[in-house]
């Protein structure tokens, strides 16, 4: 019985590559000091400048916004950590995110049918709650857990384990949706059942092996969850 679920936000509830595509190059921008500096930098967080896509092993895609900062410090020793820290988390708040789909209409059917929300994002929780304010569906939501919010960030369980102990639930009962591995080795490890989605970057093949369904985006969750409750 799937009585809640948790989300991942980039690349789950927003369209990856149009979302924060857009955020890497103004990021790039604003932080390098010559053409030649912000191609270097690009490649080493597996961004195409050119297409604007991302490879599946970039760092952007799924790591927190510390380590994102940590990766750019080795390339721009000069940079100050802390700084750009807030930096980072000062231009993801102003990303222009692009849903999945009608996300107000995804999520309101989800809580008429009696389940508890989650967010689960490596993004910090300040950007993340004003994302999902401007999406509509902040309201929507029993949980909001950033990487900095006290429980760590994915793949590891603590956001998940956080959010079954709100909701007063087993963790057998809650499903944690996501684009990535990572989503689905904290679901693995938290106990959840592991819903991937095929909106981020990673593939079919990549995500099958950890999930106990793959869905080509949220919008097929609740047939998913009524298919589970079922007599």
């Amino acid at each position: 019985m799937i009585k809640a679920a948790i989300f991942d936000k980039d690349g789950t509830l927003f369209d990856f590559r149009s979302s924060w595509g857009a955020w890497t190059r103004v990021m790039l921008a604003e932080i390098t000091r010559t053409p030649q500096e912000a191609q270097d930098l690009a490649q080493r967080l597996g961004f195409d400048l050119q297409t604007g896509d991302f490879a599946p092993s970039s760092i952007v895609i799924a790591h927190t916004t510390d380590e994102i900062a940590q990766e750019i410090i080795k390339a721009l020793p000069n940079l100050d950590l802390a700084a750009l820290g807030k930096q980072l988390e000062s231009l993801a708040k102003s990303a222009p995110m692009v849903p999945v789909g009608d996300l107000p209409v995804i999520f309101g059917a989800l809580r008429a049918a009696g389940l508890k929300i989650g967010l689960a994002t490596n993004d910090t929780e300040i950007p993340a709650r004003h994302h999902l304010q401007q999406a509509g569906i902040l309201p929507l939501f029993d949980f909001v857990a950033g990487c900095d919010s006290g429980w760590g960030g994915k793949p590891a369980p603590g956001q998940l384990l956080a959010f079954a102990s709100a909701c007063g639930l087993p963790a057998d009962q809650i499903a944690m949706v996501g684009d990535s591995v990572h989503d689905l080795e904290a679901a693995q490890a938290a106990g959840m059942a592991r819903v991937a989605v095929l909106t981020g970057i990673a593939g079919a093949d990549d995500l099958a092996p950890h999930a106990d369904v793959v869905l080509a985006d949220i919008c097929g969750l609740l047939d998913w969850i009524a298919q589970q409750n079922a007599p």
